[in-house]
């Protein structure tokens, strides 16, 4: 039976697999990519299939889906509690997980759909976290090597959405994730306004890990960003595209700003695209910007990858001749560009 990947995309876009393969087991899912890599064969790994933007003729190689699950507690080291994470493991129930248990740092990272496994690779972040605060290392399956590998936090290379997973994508397979966290009942300093606001707190002041998680799951679904069956606002991948870092020079005149170690600002996407003259819910009847924030490109129902790409040409192009400005995707594209 030919498996659509529109059905294993938060998109709902995407064709068909050549091949469809489940690994719910850490050996068959080294099985699955080593015999494919052995055979010729190209690998499209699968988790939630939230960052995935897939063409619509589909994936003519092998698609892995990772179902590898198990949360184990790895003891106390440094003063704080390890715990050791299976790669297919659902996110967000992790983070309840550590919530429940009093382990501070991936609380503002509630609602953010996807595996424990894909976390690295993009460092997630939000609401002024980022997954590598908390990340000890990382094990994988390395597939040039031919063996696991497993990097400590200091060598994942991590930067604003990126990490050495990502930079050499057909690399390395993700198996396990180590955190080490810090143990009570506040959560990391709140250093997001929006979130600080909502909290009645002033930016770096706490709460309690579980109210942080509370609030972040409405700002989120107030913006269209859980998920959910019935609203074709969260029919998206996520924020299409990453935070542009700029020259100070090159800064409009207006646009919002965070300083960068390197001297340079981070501005922000949404206030770019909003400027450039495309609003919330800006499109049309198959695909548009969510109604509720204009960084997540929706599909409506009904459309295609073709439809998408079309839209998000449209926007960066717009924004790059209202701004100069190229805006950079955050989904990974597979049979299909940008």
């Amino acid at each position: 039976m030919t498996e659509l990947l529109a059905d294993h995309t938060t998109l709902r876009l995407g064709g068909p697999a050549a091949e469809f393969v489940v690994a719910s087991t850490e050996a068959e899912l080294v099985d699955a990519v080593r015999s494919a890599d052995e055979a010729g064969t190209s690998v499209l790994l699968l988790s939630g299939g939230s960052n995935l933007v897939v063409g619509d003729q589909g994936f003519g190689g092998r698609v892995v889906a990772v179902r590898t699950t198990g949360v184990r507690t790895g003891g106390e080291v440094c003063g704080g509690v390890e715990v050791v994470v299976a790669a297919g493991e659902p996110w967000d129930d992790f983070v309840g997980y550590a919530v429940e248990h009093e382990l501070i740092g991936v609380e503002a990272l509630a609602g953010i759909p996807g595996s424990v496994g894909s976390t690295p690779i993009q460092n997630v972040g939000a609401y002024g976290q980022e997954v590598s605060q908390t990340i000890a290392s990382v094990r994988c399956w390395d597939r040039v090597e031919k063996q696991q590998r497993t990097f400590a936090a200091a060598d994942c290379g991590f930067g604003y959405r990126t990490s050495r997973f990502k930079a050499d994508p057909t690399r390395y397979v993700v198996l396990e994730v180590v955190f080490q966290f810090r143990q009570g009942d506040l959560g990391a300093p709140v250093e997001y306004a929006e979130l600080a606001r909502a909290l009645g707190v002033e930016p770096g002041g706490r709460a309690s890990s579980m109210a942080v998680r509370d609030a972040v799951l409405t700002l989120r679904a107030s913006k269209g960003m859980v998920l959910d069956p019935a609203d074709h606002d969260t029919w998206s991948a996520g924020s299409f595209f990453t935070n542009p870092v700029l020259d100070v020079t090159q800064l409009p005149e207006g646009a919002p700003s965070w300083p960068q170690p390197d001297g340079r600002v981070k501005t922000s996407a949404a206030w770019l695209i909003e400027h450039a003259g495309f609003a919330k819910g800006y499109g049309n009847e198959r695909v548009s910007l969510s109604t509720k924030h204009t960084l997540a490109l929706t599909n409506r129902g009904g459309a295609s990858t073709a439809d998408l790409l079309r839209l998000a040409y449209e926007i960066r192009d717009g924004v790059q001749l209202a701004f100069g400005i190229t805006l950079v995707n955050e989904p990974t594209l597979v049979g299909c560009s940008l």
